[in-house]
C-alpha cells in the first residue's frame, strides 16, 4: 500500500530546490554489511563516506578500530543483534560495549523481533532502554532501532515505533535489509506518525536510487541507510542539473 498523502507535502521540484546535495549525503548512512566484505571494501566505504560527506560509514562491528585507525576523521557507525534480534540482552549489551569501547559513534540494533511478536513488550522496552543507557553513559552515541517492518503488521509497526521513541533511542529504523522486503512508503509514514517527531525515522532496505530517497525523505525519513551512497549522489546531481539548481 502506498500513501499518497506525504508528511510534508512537499513537491518534488521544491523538496529538490530546498535540499542541496551536501544536505543530502549528511543524512545518508554509507553502508557496507554483506557477508563477504573484506577490510580493503569497509576502506574505500569509509574513503567514500569522507569525500562525499555522508553522515557515517556503517560497517561490522569487526573491523570498527582498524577503520578507525586509518581513518581517525571519519565517523562510525555499527551493528549490534544484527540481522535476527534475538540475542539474549546480555550478549546484546556486550557487542554495545566492545563496539562503544572500539570508537564507534553509532549503534544500529536490532530490536528483539521474536519476544516483540511473543507479546512481550516490556522485555522490548527494558532490552532497548539498556542499551541506550548505555551508550549515553559513553558520550553522546546515536543509538537507532531496526523493528524489522517486513515481519509486522502496521499495527505492529506503529506499536514498535512507540516502544522505541519510549526507551529513548534516537531512531527508529525500518530494515536491516536482510528481511523479507526492504522498506516502504508506508513504513516510513507509519513510524513518522507513530513518533510524532519526537525521535528520527531512519529508511533502509533496498534503496538504490535518488527519486526513491527523496519520496522517502517526503514521507518522513531522516536518515537513509543505503550500499547505494555513491550512486544516489551521483543521480541527485544530475537531478538538481536538470531542474536548473547548480551546487
Amino acid at each position: 500500500m502506498v500513501i499518497k498523502i506525504l508528511p510534508l507535502k512537499l513537491p518534488s521540484k521544491e523538496l529538490i530546490r530546498r535540499l542541496s546535495v551536501k544536505d543530502l549525503a549528511k543524512i545518508i548512512d554509507h553502508t557496507i554489511l554483506k557477508p563477504n566484505v573484506t577490510l580493503d571494501d569497509v576502506f574505500k566505504v569509509c574513503e567514500e563516506t569522507l569525500n562525499y560527506g555522508f553522515a557515517v560509514a556503517m560497517i561490522p562491528p569487526l573491523y570498527v578500530k582498524d577503520a578507525l585507525k586509518k581513518y581517525p576523521e571519519c565517523k562510525i557507525a555499527t551493528i549490534i543483534g544484527f540481522p535476527l534480534g534475538y540475542q539474549s540482552l546480555k550478549i546484546k549489551l556486550k557487542e554495545a560495549e566492545e563496539a562503544l569501547n572500539n570508537g564507534a559513534s553509532e549503534i544500529d540494533m536490532v530490536m528483539n523481533i521474536s519476544m516483540f511478536k511473543t507479546g512481550n513488550k516490556e522485555y522490548v522496552l527494558n532490552e532497548i532502554s539498556e542499551i541506550v543507557d548505555l551508550a549515553k553513559s559513553v558520550g553522546n552515541i546515536i543509538v537507532k532501532v531496526i523493528i524489522e517492518t517486513g515481519y509486522l503488521s502496521d499495527n505492529e509497526i506503529i506499536e514498535a515505533s512507540k516502544i522505541v521513541k519510549e526507551a529513548g533511542a534516537d531512531y527508529v529504523k525500518s530494515c536491516t535489509g536482510f528481511g523479507p522486503r526492504g522498506v516502504t512508503l508506508h513504513d516510513v509514514y507509519l513510524m513518522y506518525n507513530a513518533v510524532e517527531g519526537k525521535i528520527g525515522v531512519k529508511a533502509a532496505g533496498g534503496i538504490r536510487h535518488a527519486e526513491d530517497t527523496l519520496a522517502l525523505i517526503s514521507a518522513g525519513a531522516s536518515r537513509i541507510g543505503t550500499s547505494s551512497g555513491v550512486r544516489i549522489i551521483e543521480e541527485y546531481k544530475k537531478l538538481r542539473f536538470k531542474y536548473g539548481f547548480l551546487d
